[in-house]
């Protein structure tokens, strides 16, 4: 008789729970970048960045994270592509290439730092939370990978590894989420504090009758 257990809770009670987590993200981070590099060599287009590593480690090292789940992974990566390219544009930097075999030059420092900051910006104003997306946008305005095609491959890379993660995680038995909500991050935990001490603050300043 099959044993109705999810298959990960079959082998965590048979061998010890740290080697079989590490041994499940040893082998999902190697089928993530196995799957990437055979889209590459099929497509003839590049499908393997930096920036997927984290997330493939975030998708399986911790899957029930928010910043793990679909929308915070594409959203995220997404605003680092539109800010990465954006300070190359304003910038005029867009045709100018790496600068990694040599010192960079003020404007394109200038480029990078603004690239990650206006996503960190971004990602707080459109409450989205996903680290490995200021990798992607460093790459960018480093002028790593500048030509809109490629720009557009990483999106659908990050696409086809929140596939992969739904996928092997939900086959193991991990709940992994099909879709997270935004979040708020630290703001949420500072937030009410805030809000007591401005409604203690505003008593304090009425007049006493």
């Amino acid at each position: 008789m099959t044993d109705p257990r999810p298959r990960l809770i079959q082998l965590l009670t048979r061998f010890p729970e740290r080697l079989v987590w590490a041994v499940f993200v040893l082998c999902m981070g190697f089928v993530s970048i196995a799957i990437m590099a055979g889209v590459a060599a099929a497509s003839r287009t590049p499908f393997v960045f930096p920036s997927l590593g984290p997330t493939a480690i975030l998708f399986f090292f911790h899957p029930m994270s928010p910043s793990a789940s679909p929308r915070h992974a594409l959203f995220g990566h997404a605003i680092g592509i539109v800010c990465g390219y954006g300070a190359l544009l304003l910038l005029g930097l867009q045709h100018a290439g790496s600068e990694m075999s040599g010192s960079m030059s003020l404007r394109r420092l200038f480029a990078v730092a603004l690239s990650l900051a206006a996503t960190a910006f971004f990602m707080i104003l459109l409450r989205v939370a996903h680290a490995p997306a200021g990798a992607t946008t460093m790459i960018i305005s480093m002028g790593l990978i500048t030509a809109p095609v490629h720009l557009a491959v990483i999106e659908m890379a990050v696409a086809l590894l929140c596939m992969q993660s739904f996928l092997f995680n939900r086959w193991v038995g991990v709940d992994y989420p099909i879709w997270v909500g935004p979040i708020d991050s630290v703001m949420e935990h500072v937030a009410p504090y805030g809000r007591i001490r401005l409604e203690e603050q505003k008593e304090e300043l009425r007049p006493r009758t």
